[in-house]
């Protein structure tokens, strides 16, 4: 199972930035939304923010004004730039197609990137 591959994460003070990376097969990211989830040690993996073929997006309520999806579909990668970090945001940063992970039993991750988040 071919996944996407994300990149650009790191350690961070509190109020920093990030900006993370996910380069996607480029005959699925033509047709597909993209999306970036998160999963915090001991919680359960949530959908951060996505964003659609024609670049409409939707935002968590905990990242609303702070993070900001894009994708460039010329070079089938997809971004979160990442503003006014806090040490609630730490976590493996994963993304993949919501189309797919809506479908039950699907469960095909790559390794993510951790973002910490710490003075």
């Amino acid at each position: 199972q071919v996944q996407p591959v994300e990149s650009g994460g790191g350690l961070v003070q509190p109020g920093g930035s990030l900006r993370l990376s996910c380069a996607a097969s480029g005959r699925i990211f033509s047709i597909n939304a993209m999306g970036w989830y998160r999963q915090a040690p001991g919680k359960a993996r949530e959908l951060v923010a996505s964003i659609t073929r024609n670049h409409n997006t939707y935002y968590a309520d905990f990242v609303k004004g702070r993070f900001t999806i894009s994708r460039d579909n010329a070079k089938n990668t997809v971004y979160l730039q990442m503003n006014n970090l806090r040490p609630e945001d730490t976590a493996v940063y994963y993304c993949n197609y919501p189309d797919r992970v809506a479908i039950l039993g699907y469960d095909y991750w790559g390794q993510g990137t951790q973002v910490t988040v710490s003075s």
